[in-house]
């Protein structure tokens, strides 16, 4: 069995739930998952887990995101990005100044109230709301909290169309259609998203990701690399591995701290992740266990 955490390069025009039916073949899998979607319009980072290193994706799906896109100004659309239809007519944007867009931005960074776009992945009542949005429902969902750490104007683009590139690092659930929707209105013209990349996620790179393709498997990340890299390690010894996966209470003697609530990754003196835990009063409570005969690269 091989297990660990893939990081995909996806291309535009295929949907996440190809990518993850594609690596299932590349792997010998069917035990595949993902720690996020992007739309098949979007390219960039897929975060993905390998048989047991599926249960990893949970500490992984709430990792904030970095983004590069491009705004266009003018009119909205049914979808908020390229592939709607266009909404109203187009509005002349001569009169918007460098200065009107940062002004704009400003109340859409920080701490905020996001209403998501209607053609999302988000339920209603046990519904997705794009297949709603499809059947010809109106849906309007409710507004959340989210965090846009950044939203830097990159470059601006004026010709036949007002067009920005824009980098946006921001909580998970944050919608960058819905920051382009909420630009456009802010600006009085209207906007929708035209390109967008997902650059990180957590501390993962795009740049560290492959292609899809035969070669993509060698590059799998062993689950003690990834859980070394989100949470504090505790070295254990072979009989507190072995009493950890038999269900046993343990006092780690190489835990820095008595409590933790955080998860801590547990390693094996093989270097193995054996599990994740947490401490109180010096005992290990076990969230995760590991299996021991995994085969890695």
């Amino acid at each position: 069995m091989t297990s660990g955490i893939l990081l995909v390069d996806k291309p535009t025009g295929i949907t996440s739930h190809d990518v993850v039916s594609r690596v299932r073949k590349l792997a010998g899998t069917r035990k595949v998952g993902h720690a996020g979607t992007l739309d098949p319009m979007a390219t960039g980072l897929l975060v993905l887990g390998i048989d047991s290193s599926t249960r990893l994706l949970t500490f992984l799906v709430g990792l904030d995101k970095e983004y590069l896109a491009t705004i266009s100004l003018g009119f909205g659309t049914t979808t908020d990005d390229a592939e709607g239809e266009q909404v109203g007519a187009a509005i002349d944007t001569t009169a918007i100044t460098d200065a009107s867009i940062l002004a704009a931005i400003q109340p859409l960074t920080g701490d905020i109230q996001q209403v998501p776009s209607s053609v999302s992945a988000i339920k209603v009542d046990g519904k997705r709301s794009y297949d709603r949005v499809r059947e010809g429902e109106t849906v309007t969902l409710k507004a959340r909290s989210v965090t846009v750490s950044a939203f830097d104007v990159l470059e601006v683009r004026r010709g036949a169309r007002l067009e920005l590139d824009v980098r946006v690092e921001c909580t998970s659930g944050t919608y960058i259609r819905a920051l382009a929707r909420d630009l456009g209105e802010a600006l009085g013209v209207g906007g929708h998203l035209t390109a967008l990349r997902r650059t990180r996620v957590g501390p993962f790179l795009v740049g560290d990701a492959g292609q899809l393709d035969e070669s993509l498997v060698a590059s799998l990340l062993p689950p003690a690399s990834v859980a070394s890299r989100l949470f504090e390690t505790v070295d254990l010894t072979g009989d507190e591995v072995l009493a950890l996966t038999q269900g046993k209470r343990i006092r780690p003697g190489g835990a820095q701290n008595e409590s933790s609530t955080l998860p801590l990754a547990a390693i094996a003196p093989d270097g193995r992740l054996a599990g994740l835990i947490t401490l109180t009063d010096g005992l290990a409570r076990v969230l995760v266990n590991f299996p021991s005969d995994e085969v890695l690269p």
